[in-house]
């Protein structure tokens, strides 16, 4: 009997070792558990960065990073003809849609361009089909389209301009068409070919990504686009320079190696809105120099550039996207700013007045 009670007495001392012991185990492993979750602030931190406004800006980040435009100038001269031919007709053809249509058929290489083919998509448009409804399958139009849009948005539209009478009196008229200009003013000779991407070494090795259009020292140079003056000043690479922004700041257009002593047109300053069609300065040879006002460019020329910015991330530095020249020069010879000379401040400006809706 005594032998019973004590293996009783020492079976319960066990058992109230085991459950102390499996309480010990729990409370440790609740510890380990609850010391890894995050605190409050952590918490509220973490449910902050999963916010909508977050996340949008999130989303506002997918941008383009690279545009490769190869549009030729018969392909961009058809399409804007066929838009500003239907302009008051109830079948209006956006010139840079058609553009895109052919890219995203074409894999972006208009070395396979044929008129035939934007032909047969205007009669298809003309006869009730939809882009939306042609494009359904094409993978890149989207991409085209707002690259495309980013390169020639500004550059067709209405407009008003002065417009001189056989009396010699002028009136204001108001037209739609291309409403940009070539860079070069009309009657001034000048000379180009395609030179985007050749080598360049000085300062460091590197592409040029611009399109040089040789010709006279002072030749007038002019404001492609409607904009505003973001930069001006001396670049020890492109010497006296302006850069000009679009409004809809898609565009940075660059104007480089502008004239020793008087570069710029005197009425200009950072901030400085300018028509299309204004004098901005005047082709030169400076650069290449880290002394201002320096000739060190052997041939006169104007260099332009075309910068395209989809994120402002984009600007300056290892993202920037320029674009080849070559082919929207030529295109834009169809219209070139006819410009008349002060004899008194032998400063040049422009012969007919523009009114562009896209300036403020």
């Amino acid at each position: 009997m005594k032998s019973s009670l004590l293996f009783q007495y020492a079976w319960s001392r066990f058992l109230r070792f085991v459950v102390a012991a499996e309480l010990l185990l729990l409370t440790a492993l609740a510890f380990s558990i609850f010391s890894q979750m995050p605190s409050s602030n952590a918490l509220l931190s973490a449910a902050r960065s999963a916010s909508p406004s977050d996340s949008a800006r999130t989303e506002e980040k997918h941008f383009i990073k690279w545009v490769d435009f190869t549009v030729s100038n018969e392909a961009l001269r058809q399409a804007l003809r066929l838009d500003v031919d239907s302009f008051t007709s109830d079948c209006h053809l956006n010139w840079i849609e058609l553009l895109a249509y052919l890219a995203a058929r074409y894999g972006g290489d208009f070395s396979r361009y044929r008129a035939a083919d934007m032909d047969a998509l205007a009669e298809r448009i003309k006869g009730g089909a939809s882009m939306q409804s042609l494009t359904e399958n094409m993978k890149y139009y989207a991409y085209y389209l707002e690259a495309y849009t980013a390169v020639l948005g500004g550059m067709v539209g209405a407009y008003e301009i002065e417009e001189p009478a056989e009396d010699g009196s002028v009136s204001w008229v108001t037209k739609y068409g291309l409403k940009a200009f070539s860079p070069i003013a009309k009657n001034f000779p000048y000379q180009d070919y395609d030179d985007f991407g050749v080598s360049r070494s000085y300062g460091y090795r590197r592409q040029h990504l611009g399109h040089d259009m040789m010709g006279q020292v002072g030749t007038p140079v002019i404001a492609v686009e409607s904009g505003y003056v973001e930069a001006i000043g001396w670049n020890q690479y492109g010497g006296w320079r302006l850069g000009i922004r679009s409004f809809d700041k898609k565009r940075y257009y660059y104007y480089a190696h502008l004239r020793k002593n008087y570069p710029y047109h005197k009425s200009l300053k950072e901030g400085s809105i300018v028509q299309a069609g204004d004098v901005i300065g005047y082709l030169g040879r400076t650069g290449y120099s880290r002394t201002e006002n320096t000739n060190n460019i052997d041939e006169p020329h104007l260099h332009f550039g075309l910068q395209l910015i989809f994120d402002e991330s984009q600007k300056e530095g290892n993202n920037e996207i320029w674009i080849d020249c070559y082919q929207l020069v030529q295109f834009l010879q169809l219209n070139r700013s006819e410009t008349k000379k002060n004899p008194e401040t032998k400063e040049y400006f422009r012969v007919l007045e523009m009114r562009d809706p896209a300036v403020p």
